[in-house]
């Protein structure tokens, strides 16, 4: 949705006197702005997933082990208790 005429304005002269006022803040967020930016523009193209994705995985995949061993075993126990 495109800003109207008067909210350009009124934002452009917020950050006007934020950089007057504080020029070491509009900076930190003129920084912030740029890194967020470049961080949509090379989401998902040959990026590696984090550590913490990996080892999320990892301990997914052994609980589900875990969890699939003990029902395996616990089959067997209820199928050796029945009578012949």
């Amino acid at each position: 949705m495109a800003w109207s005429q008067d909210e350009e304005r009124m934002l452009a002269m917020i950050e006007r006197h934020l950089t007057d006022e504080d020029p070491k803040l509009a900076a930190r967020l003129e920084s912030f702005n740029h890194r967020a930016e470049h961080g949509r523009q090379g989401r998902g193209a040959g990026r590696r997933p984090g550590r913490s994705t990996v080892i999320i995985a990892v301990s997914w995949l052994l609980i589900a082990t875990l969890i699939a061993t003990l029902l395996v075993m616990a089959l067997r126990h209820d199928a050796a208790a029945l009578p012949v």
